[in-house]
């Protein structure tokens, strides 16, 4: 029995069954569904698919949602600019492709958020076209195949496993066969820990195995150190209501919606003098108190937050006018707030249903505030 066959042959008798988009595999189906899993758990996506197409069920939808609308959908899945690049693409596939999900290459991966695994899922599992979906999992089961030498990072490393994994590609079922390496790599030809080999239908043609060597493959780049930054929130309330600023579009969290936010770790008597000097709010005017401390990982910068739970303020120190003045603040200079777009007053209703919060912040709101039915 071929390799190829073993493998269909597992994913037949394996397949997971409670997947909506394996169940409708329309091309739109297919293509959101391999955005929301880039970087997250299955477990994770699952109901963020569910209201994602309960909202905006096809393309057209897609392409006309406010951002607003789409990154409220998305809050907590983190990695935002992925939603932010679906509506692009979607506008995209309507004025240029008569609103279909183009069915060839060049035209996938000249939209924005497609690379050539997202590509090759949508051809492969929605159009049953014969192309690989190079993710992960596939490196990382070809590498131990094949005991690759070289960092797996490198580009010749990978075409060298994905012309040896081409070689075994279903010209019948090639959707198939990637869902099959990708089940096999997230269950079985596992990233942490020893791999199930015990369960692997591809035991006998991999050389990893057969000496084994698993744990040793694929061989990888050694990660940079992340940056960590150290960071000051403040929450401040106006009665039930929180004052919001949008961040800048361009860099980490673009665009989203953050408690005001000061560089360093701010001691409570720092953030007494900084609120008289810079707001006009004497001591006796608000309340102030340590709300929590949270560390959050991104993929390259690690922030270690702190935060200030600020009530009773005077709300025309901060707005000027109730929903749309900007706030009274200073850019960033080592000393003031760091830079936003614009800020508002955001009431419970506003929080839970119009306003995304990136889950980096939400620790310091009560369940309440940021809860997402």
């Amino acid at each position: 029995m071929t390799i190829t066959q073993k493998l269909l042959d597992w994913f037949d008798a394996h397949r997971r069954t409670h997947l909506p988009w394996r169940e409708d595999p329309t091309p739109y189906h297919v293509w959101v569904s391999e955005i929301m899993l880039q970087q997250t758990r299955v477990e994770t996506v699952l109901p963020y698919y569910e209201r994602f197409m309960a909202r905006l069920p096809d393309l057209q939808d897609l392409a006309e949602v406010d951002e607003d609308s789409l990154l409220k959908l998305w809050q907590g899945l983190g990695y935002y600019s992925r939603a932010k690049n679906l509506k692009k693409a979607a506008r995209v596939m309507v004025e240029d492709h008569g609103g279909r999900i183009p069915r060839n290459w060049e035209d996938l991966t000249a939209l924005p958020g497609i690379g050539p695994y997202t590509a090759g899922a949508i051809l492969s599992i929605a159009f049953q076209e014969p192309y690989l979906a190079p993710d992960g999992n596939l490196y990382r089961i070809g590498a131990r195949m094949t005991m690759e030498e070289e960092e797996i990072e490198k580009s010749s490393s990978k075409r060298r496993v994905e012309d040896f994994l081409k070689s075994f590609l279903s010209e019948d079922r090639p959707g198939d066969f990637n869902q099959a390496l990708m089940d096999l790599g997230s269950g079985i030809c596992l990233a942490k820990g020893q791999p199930l080999c015990c369960l692997c239908p591809l035991q006998e043609g991999c050389l990893a195995f057969r000496e084994g060597r698993q744990s040793e493959f694929p061989r990888r780049k050694e990660k940079k150190k992340r940056r960590e930054e150290e960071k000051t929130l403040l929450l401040i309330r106006r009665g039930e209501d929180v004052l919001l600023v949008r961040r800048p579009q361009k860099g980490l969290l673009g665009g989203l919606w953050s408690l005001p936010m000061l560089a360093g770790h701010w001691d409570e008597k720092e953030v007494l003098a900084w609120m008289e000097e810079r707001m006009g709010q004497t001591s006796s005017s608000y309340s102030v108190r340590y709300n929590g401390s949270y560390r959050h990982i991104f993929s390259h910068v690690e922030w270690d937050m702190i935060c200030y739970l600020l009530e009773d303020c005077e709300p025309n120190r901060f707005l000027v006018g109730e929903k749309d003045g900007a706030f009274l603040a200073f850019s960033s200079d080592g000393e003031g707030l760091e830079a936003f777009d614009e800020a508002v007053w955001a009431d419970p209703e506003d929080l839970a249903h119009e306003y995304s919060i990136p889950s980096a912040f939400l620790p310091f709101f009560t369940e309440a505030e940021v809860d997402e039915s």
